[in-house]
């Protein structure tokens, strides 16, 4: 998958697709794994995610929509894919459907300071 494919495919799922969108045209690094996860799993993942996130006041955008998501796709087997901010401040982590052609759902997070 192309930059501008993947481009193309980031629309109005969730809050996080435009700036996810906008770090990959302006030249963030992505990529899309190989292989599937159940979405049920992915669910219980970022919803444990959220919780941390909340508790340790981490910056996040569109996590619990990013959750309902996952929880309502059930069964569905879902590709998992990441675009970072060209500064990597940020990163966007996407679900996107068994084929890889259409993204589901996008969140992202700021990254901690190192």
């Amino acid at each position: 998958m192309d930059r501008a494919e993947l481009a193309d495919m980031l629309g109005d799922q969730t809050t996080a697709c435009e700036p996810a969108r906008a770090a990959l045209l302006d030249g963030g690094d992505f990529v899309v794994w190989d292989g599937r996860v159940p979405s049920q799993e992915l669910a219980g993942i970022y919803a444990a995610r959220l919780r941390r996130a909340r508790k340790r006041g981490t910056e996040t955008l569109a996590l619990p929509s990013t959750v309902d998501i996952l929880t309502q796709l059930e069964a569905a087997q879902v590709r998992i894919g990441c675009v970072f901010s060209p500064d990597r401040t940020w990163a966007f982590m996407l679900f996107l459907a068994d084929d890889a052609g259409a993204v589901l759902a996008c969140t992202g997070v700021r990254r901690a300071e190192r």
